[in-house]
């Protein structure tokens, strides 16, 4: 009696009857991944559904909007057309709910929901797990442990070493011809670089713009703490530099000769650089989104909700740039962040908010408004016509083409 060839011992048995198997069960894995896409997706369309969405293609999704480094432009672009938030969709079942409203923001901001998976695990190889990517209560006590470290008391000894460092930058730039512009996102960089190896691990050495080391720079560190004295007075609105406070009748009067080390303790005392530095951290947020993933459902203030498991964009560039918010929110007006104003206090988000706020943002603000004050006193500062920067969000927000400046001196 023969043996069928379609019977499963004749398959097993030879090479085409393994190949017919693998490929049924490879075909039931592609329909099974499908029905499984196509439900995932039905399940996110109808928990958006109550929130508007630009036109996208059926595949790649709003992909093929953001080109040639025009992300920027599109997002004020949907920001003005679309109130509060609107759906992205990218490639995929990758589909975000893009939030730029305040009262959106705030209600999430006051959650404790996780970040997104995979958008900072890349990371993990370099900083490894630490507060940018730790969640739950790992985080909690690593924070916890942290936070004392960044009390106001604490970084007041660390001005002294951001001036060193914001000097010895200046110092180098003084070689530098007015006629020739410089890029100086890179100076920047490295001057950051240098402040945070000496306050963080008592780094001495300079880290930065690869300083000359001849003899009169070496022994000019005391001389130019001595110049210095002087212009950290003038910077705190001190006679001999009225501009910080000039025309702002609410700025601190001129207050007596201090001794340099006492910078420190007036860096509250400079509100119109504060104001210009908040009205730029506002224009260019130095982090122009962040994701959230929601571990319960929300509900916002004009009622509409979302369910367990809606992955959230939040733009801080969107909400910065949102014009039910701020009036002409393109041009530079320092005056909306006025001590005596707090009209857009509650939308102003540029170290982000909430629980997980920025740890080290005071220390930033120390920093920018060190590096701004003496950057002032001793160059005018002038934009390079031909080298306009682009600006493109990546991890953190950045210039494509660098950020090229004519560099006037003053003294």
């Amino acid at each position: 009696m023969g043996v069928s060839a379609l019977s499963p011992t004749s398959l097993m048995g030879s090479f085409s009857g393994l190949l017919q198997v693998v490929f049924l069960l490879g075909l039931l894995l592609l329909l099974f991944k499908i029905v499984q896409f196509y439900l995932q997706r039905l399940w996110l369309l109808r928990a958006l559904q109550q929130f508007p969405s630009p036109p996208s293609n059926w595949f790649f999704g709003h992909l093929r909007e953001f080109q040639k480094d025009q992300d920027l432009q599109k997002i004020r672009q949907w920001v003005e057309e679309f109130p509060s938030a609107f759906v992205l969709r990218l490639q995929g079942n990758e589909i975000r709910l893009m939030l730029y409203d305040p009262d959106y923001m705030k209600v999430i901001m006051g959650r404790s929901d996780p970040k997104a998976p995979g958008n900072y695990k890349f990371l993990a190889p370099w900083i490894g797990y630490g507060l940018l990517l730790l969640e739950g209560q790992k985080w909690f006590q690593h924070r916890r442990m942290l936070t004392p470290a960044f009390h106001s008391d604490i970084l007041k000894p660390y001005v002294e070493l951001m001036v060193d460092s914001v000097q010895m930058m200046l110092d180098r730039w003084e070689h530098v011809s007015e006629d020739s512009p410089l890029e100086i996102f890179r100076h920047i960089s490295l001057m950051t670089l240098d402040t945070i190896m000496k306050c963080a691990f008592n780094h001495q050495s300079s880290v930065h713009l690869d300083r000359p080391s001849d003899q009169a720079e070496e022994g000019s560190s005391a001389e130019r703490r001595r110049t210095g004295e002087g212009q950290e007075q003038e910077v705190l609105g001190f006679p001999g530099h009225p501009p910080l406070c000039q025309g702002v009748p609410w700025c601190a009067q001129p207050a007596p000769p201090l001794h340099w080390h006492c910078f420190r303790d007036h860096l509250d005392k400079m509100p119109y650089t504060t104001m210009c530095i908040k009205e730029a951290l506002r224009i260019y947020p130095p982090v122009p989104s962040i994701t959230r993933k929601l571990s319960k459902p929300v509900t916002f203030p004009d009622g509409r909700s979302l369910p367990k498991g809606i992955v959230l964009l939040l733009s801080i560039y969107g909400l910065h740039h949102n014009p039910q918010v701020w009036q002409n929110p393109e041009v530079f007006d320092p005056c909306r962040f006025a001590p005596d104003s707090d009209r857009h206090s509650h939308a102003f988000l540029p170290f982000s908010g909430g629980s997980r706020n920025c740890i080290g943002k005071q220390f930033a603000m120390n920093e920018l408004k060190v590096a701004v004050a003496l950057t002032l006193l001793r160059f005018e500062l002038l934009p390079d016509p031909t080298r306009v920067p682009i600006p493109i969000p990546r991890l953190v927000l950045k210039s494509k083409n660098g950020i090229h400046l004519h560099l006037k001196k003053l003294q």
